[in-house]
């Protein structure tokens, strides 16, 4: 029984060392388990980085950082008795505050949360000494963005609190709820950049959940990084002078940088103010922006789907070309009575018809490109020469998206063999059942950005660089992007350009020419089945050394020689020479009586 006794004693003994050992090792040795402990007793509160700044390609500040403070509240330590007093200092009704109140307990009764958010700085001011008194109340400071005009505000897009959706798909794991994302523009496309990364304070906090100091002298804190600042490519003289040009009209304006495919302008017509949404009426002022019937938050320059019309021409005479199925000086007799057509009948060479937009021209030559004559079958023969013309069309960027850097791009629409297929038939369709694409009509969609950048080929005879709004990112270098060459050779360039030139000296477009600057253009009057048709221009400036390329629509305006044109040109005249020289084309613009045949 002695020997049992010790052994029974011995284990005992054995065991208890062992808990002891393990108890030092967890209390002692292992940190994690120390810190484990120790964050029972510990607040941590989030330090918010400052978003960057945006600026214009002149580093004029158009996007800033003005503070705002959130309420929040430890529901343990509320008086109610106070209430009709934090009602008062807020601005809100007794059933919002039993709302936010319930919110927050069902959250945590110990731990602080939003009661209320994005309180503007001079109404903090106003309040602050009372409601640091009042027992429950803290103070989280916070950034929204600041507006230093209403310019831009498509592009520059907007920035909200993240969504429940948002945080599900966040592969990152950053997001928190309450933080702010970038929603749209340049605020989506650059969000991690513009988002700097978050801090973290730890504070000690008593039983009831006070804070009492800083744990451990700060050591385990993180300082927030500020965002980095984002320099466009937007001149924002000319941006804002177009606005004013399409100020009352539906449309958009793109211009570009042709050698850099920087973007000098970009209008969304009509607009929004952006500063509406930043701040506590965030909700309230998007629904109704959202519900007007005219859609301002439309990207129309990325998103707006029109017929290219006329400017297509320009197109087709290089494909033309490019399969030598005509040559630039080759006369073609057009009596009129194949398509519509303005054009007078008569001989036309490649540069007239241009000039004087002939429909029948390019359904002549439409043809030529799609009937090769390389089969006997017409079915077969018009699918391969098919084939071949969209290729060509995809790589002057239509019917593609061309990946510039804002979201939501639209990529139009260029009909596939597909298209026709399922309509007619496989193999049962030819030339006859799609001419309408010759003059740019039928199922040809395109962007005002894709418009812009053809402009851009024009000017550069035969290349791009990928359209961008950002130019440099914090003190970096200057972004670079991609540079492409749609394959046409350089020498059929002249005649599709002297074309354009004469189009603005002696064509469609005579209210838009100037006499000392050389502008290469094409007017467009996109047919529109429900209303007055569109007006479009496609063009660029000076001919020689370009410094600009363009592109215009103007919703339910009639002919492209007039609101598109006339827009265009004064942002030509306003880039190349820095001021207006003809106010009477101003005027006209700005009247806006497009339509009147006067």
């Amino acid at each position: 029984m002695n020997q049992r006794a010790i052994v029974i004693r011995s284990l005992i003994v054995l065991i208890v060392l062992i808990f002891s050992i393990r108890l030092f090792s967890i209390q002692v040795v292992e940190e994690k388990y120390r810190f484990a402990a120790q964050n029972n007793i510990l607040h941590k509160a989030t330090s918010y980085p400052y978003r960057g700044m945006i600026k214009d390609r002149d580093d004029n500040l158009l996007v800033f950082n003005q503070p705002v403070y959130n309420i929040t509240i430890v529901p343990n330590e509320i008086d109610h008795r106070d209430s009709s007093t934090v009602c008062e200092m807020l601005g809100i009704t007794n059933k919002e505050y039993v709302e936010s109140f319930n919110k927050a307990r069902r959250y945590s009764r110990i731990l602080p949360s939003t009661f209320y958010t994005n309180m503007s700085n001079e109404h903090f001011a106003r309040i602050q000494d009372k409601l640091i008194s009042i027992s429950g109340f803290r103070v989280e400071p916070r950034t929204i963005r600041g507006y230093n005009n209403a310019s831009l505000a498509n592009g520059l897009g907007y920035v909200g609190e993240v969504t429940q959706r948002q945080l599900r798909n966040d592969t990152t794991n950053y997001y928190r709820g309450g933080d702010h994302i970038g929603i749209s523009g340049v605020e989506k496309t650059y969000e991690s950049e513009l988002r700097g990364k978050r801090g973290i304070k730890y504070h000690t906090v008593d039983v009831r959940g006070m804070i009492t100091g800083n744990y451990d002298e700060g050591v385990h804190d993180t300082l927030p990084v500020p965002g980095k600042d984002l320099q466009l490519t937007i001149d924002s003289d000319l941006q804002k002078y177009a606005e004013k040009l399409m100020q009352g009209k539906i449309g958009s304006v793109v211009a570009i940088e042709p050698s850099t495919g920087e973007i000098l302008v970009y209008v969304s017509s009509p607009s929004y103010d952006p500063s509406l949404f930043a701040g506590r009426n965030f909700s309230e002022n998007y629904s109704k922006i959202q519900s007007d019937t005219l859609k301002p938050l439309i990207q129309r320059p990325l998103q707006g789907l029109y017929p290219p019309g006329s400017m297509f021409k320009t197109i087709q005479s290089l494909i033309a070309l490019q399969e030598r199925v005509v040559t630039p000086k080759e006369e073609i007799f057009c009596e009129g009575n194949l398509i519509g057509d303005l054009a007078p009948p008569g001989d036309y060479d490649m540069e007239r018809a241009i000039t004087l937009s002939s429909n029948n021209y390019f359904y002549l030559v439409f043809r030529r490109v799609i009937q090769q004559g390389t089969h006997e079958s017409s079915f077969i023969d018009s699918r391969s020469g098919f084939t071949k013309w969209k290729n060509y069309v995809e790589n002057f960027g239509l019917g593609v998206t061309l990946n510039v850097d804002l979201p939501n791009e639209n990529s139009g629409l260029v009909p596939s063999l597909n298209t026709y297929d399922r309509i007619y038939g496989e193999n049962r369709w030819r030339f006859s059942n799609i001419y309408s694409l010759s003059i740019g009509q039928g199922e040809l969609l395109v962007t005002p950005l894709q418009m812009a950048n053809l402009g851009a080929i024009m000017a550069n005879r035969g290349t791009y660089t990928t359209p961008h709004i950002v130019r440099k990112i914090a003190s970096d270098s200057i972004l670079t992007f991609d540079s492409f060459d749609v394959g046409i050779d350089k020498q059929h360039y002249q005649t599709v350009i002297d074309g354009m030139e004469r189009v603005i000296s002696n064509g469609s477009g005579i209210r838009a020419f100037i006499p000392d600057i050389s502008i290469c253009g094409k007017t467009s009057t996109a047919e529109n089945p429900h209303g007055e048709d569109h007006s479009g221009f496609m063009g660029f400036a000076p001919k020689d050394n370009p410094k600009i390329a363009i592109a215009v629509y103007v919703e339910n305006a009639g002919q492209g020689g007039r609101a598109a044109a006339t827009t265009a040109s004064l942002l030509i005249e306003k880039k190349i020479r820095g001021h207006i020289t003809r106010p009477w084309v101003e005027e006209y613009n700005l009247r806006g009586d497009f339509t009147d045949e006067r």
